[in-house]
C-alpha cells in the first residue's frame, strides 16, 4: 500500500503538466505530438514510469475526449462545454483514468484532480469536480450509450469522432467499412516505426547486413524490436525512452516514418544517379529514402515553405551524413523557371486533410472540417499544375497524401490524367504481396488506417513526350 501511494505522489505532478499540455492542445489548438515532444524535451528530469505516463495521460485524453465529454455530461448539471477551461481539462483527464489506467486507483483519479484544482486557484469548484468524480465511479457500469440504430450517434461515442468524419466516410463506405476505419485508428500500436538505411551511414558497405547490424545495436540498448509488417527494412520499436538516445538513430541508420509512407520509395523507381525532387518534404523521411535508394549518387533537392521546416529537413540529413542533397525554401505554388524539365522523379506527397493518421495524430480530428477537404484538394491541384512541369520528359511524378478522402486522392488523379501530360504507370509488382490484386495495376493504391499502420494514398505517373 505504501509503495502504491508513493507511486501516486511521483504522478502529482505529472498530472499537472499533463494539464498544461491539454489546455495548450484543447483550448488553444496547439498540436498534441508537437506540444508533448517539446514538454518532453523540457522535463528531461523525469523518470522512464513518468513519461510513459504523462505520455499516455496526455495522448488518452486527447483520442477520448469526445466520448469522456459524453460521459462527464451524464453526470454533471453544468455540461463540457460551459466549463472552465481548466474544470473541463481536469475532468476530461480524471474520467480517462477512471476508464482506461487500470493502474490508477478510482480515488487516486479523483482525489489528484481535486487537488490539481485547487492548486490552480479555483478552489471554490474542487467541490464540484469531487462531486461529479465520485458521481462517475458510482455509476459508470450503468451509463447509457447511443443505440447502434443510431450508427453515427453510436460511432461518434464508441470511437471518439466527431460526426461529420463519420457521416463523410458513410458517403464513400458502408457503416461495416466505415467502422473498420474507426477501429483501425484504435489499433495504433504504442512506440514507433522506423525505416533502416541500407545505404546510408552502412559501415560494412553491405545492405544485406544493415537491418541485423542495426536491430543487433537496438536490442544491446534493451529496445524491443518487432519486424515490420511490408517491409524487410521496416522495424517496430517499443520500450525505450527517447527515440534520439538511441545509438542507432544518433548515428543515422534508421528514420522515424511510417510503413504507409515507405510505399512512395517502394514503387518510385529511383535509380542510382538520378535527380530527385521532393517539393513538401519536411521533416525529410521521403527525401532521405530516397537517398537511401540512390547509394550516394545522385542529387536530392528537398524543399519547404518555411525555414523551420527546411532546417529539420537539414537535421536530419546531416544526421544520415547525406552530402548530395540540395535544401531549399521554397512555395510549391510558385514556379521556378530554372527547374522546368529538369528532375527525373518528382514527389509530391503534398497538404492534405490527414484523415488517414488520425491513430497516430490524436487531435487531427478536431482541427480539419469538412470544407476543408475542398480547399486541400483545390490547393494540391494548384500544387500539381506547377510543380509537375519540374519533370523531365519521360520522367515520374509520385502523388501521395496521409488521407482517405476521395477528392484529395481518386478524384486528384482522374485530374492528373485529364489535365497534366502524365500517364498512370503500374506500381503492382512494387508493392507488398498483401497490398496486391487491388488497383496497384491502374497506377494507385489507397490504404486504409489498421492493422499498426497510417491510411496512405500513393500514385506514380510518367510524363509523356520521352
Amino acid at each position: 500500500m505504501e509503495k502504491r501511494q508513493t507511486s501516486q505522489q511521483n504522478m502529482r505532478n505529472v498530472r499537472a503538466i499533463a494539464l498544461d499540455i491539454l489546455l495548450q492542445v484543447m483550448e488553444e489548438g496547439k498540436y498534441c505530438d508537437r506540444t508533448l515532444h517539446r514538454t518532453l524535451n523540457r522535463e528531461d528530469t523525469l523518470s522512464k514510469q513518468q513519461r510513459a505516463f504523462l505520455t499516455r495521460l496526455v495522448e488518452g485524453t486527447v483520442e477520448q475526449a469526445i466520448r469522456l465529454d459524453y460521459i462527464i455530461d451524464c453526470f454533471s448539471k453544468t455540461k463540457v462545454v460551459k466549463m472552465k477551461p481548466v474544470i473541463r481539462e481536469t475532468l476530461r483527464m480524471a474520467v480517462y483514468q477512471l476508464f482506461y489506467m487500470d493502474q490508477v486507483p478510482d480515488s487516486a483519479a479523483c482525489n489528484e484532480a481535486v487537488k490539481l484544482v485547487r492548486k490552480r486557484g479555483l478552489k471554490g469548484l474542487s467541490g464540484f469536480v469531487n462531486g461529479v468524480l465520485r458521481s462517475v465511479i458510482r455509476g459508470k457500469d450503468q451509463i447509457k450509450y447511443p443505440d447502434a440504430k443510431d450508427f453515427i450517434s453510436y460511432a461518434s461515442i464508441k470511437y471518439s469522432m466527431p460526426g461529420w468524419i463519420i457521416e463523410y466516410f458513410l458517403e464513400e463506405y458502408s457503416e461495416a467499412e466505415t467502422e473498420q476505419i474507426l477501429q483501425g485508428f484504435m489499433q495504433k500500436e504504442s512506440g514507433v516505426t522506423v525505416r533502416c538505411n541500407l545505404n546510408l551511414q552502412n559501415p560494412s558497405g553491405n545492405p544485406d547486413l544493415a537491418v541485423p547490424e542495426i536491430i543487433e545495436s537496438l536490442e544491446r540498448q534493451q529496445v524491443t524490436v518487432q519486424p515490420g509488417k511490408w517491409f524487410p527494412y521496416a522495424l517496430h520499436l517499443s520500450g525505450f525512452e527517447r527515440v534520439d538516445s538511441m545509438e542507432a538513430f544518433a548515428r543515422g541508420r534508421l528514420q522515424v516514418q511510417d510503413e504507409s509512407s515507405m510505399l512512395v520509395g517502394a514503387v518510385s523507381g529511383i535509380k542510382p544517379g538520378q535527380e530527385v525532387l521532393d517539393v513538401c518534404a519536411a521533416p525529410g523521411g521521403k527525401s532521405l529514402h530516397a537517398a537511401d535508394l540512390l547509394a550516394g549518387t545522385g542529387v536530392i533537392f528537398s524543399c519547404d515553405l518555411s525555414e523551420t521546416k527546411v532546417h529539420l529537413i537539414q537535421e536530419n540529413m546531416e544526421r544520415a551524413g547525406v552530402d548530395h542533397c540540395e535544401l531549399y525554401r521554397q512555395n510549391a505554388r510558385i514556379l521556378r523557371k530554372d527547374w522546368i524539365d529538369s528532375v527525373d522523379v518528382l514527389i509530391a506527397d503534398l497538404p492534405c486533410s490527414g484523415l488517414g493518421v488520425i491513430g497516430g495524430k490524436c487531435d487531427i480530428k478536431y482541427h480539419t472540417h469538412r470544407e476543408d477537404i475542398d480547399e486541400l484538394a483545390s490547393l494540391q491541384r494548384e500544387i500539381l499544375r506547377v510543380v509537375s512541369q519540374y519533370v523531365r520528359p519521360g520522367g515520374i511524378l509520385l502523388y501521395s497524401t496521409c488521407t482517405v478522402a476521395r477528392e484529395e486522392n481518386n478524384d486528384n488523379v482522374s485530374w492528373i490524367k485529364e489535365t497534366l501530360p502524365f500517364v498512370p504507370v503500374s506500381i503492382e509488382e512494387d508493392l507488398p504481396e498483401s497490398l496486391r490484386g487491388k488497383t496497384g495495376k491502374e497506377g494507385y493504391l489507397q490504404v486504409l488506417p489498421g492493422n499498426g499502420s497510417d491510411g496512405f494514398f500513393v500514385a506514380k505517373f510518367q510524363r509523356k513526350g520521352i
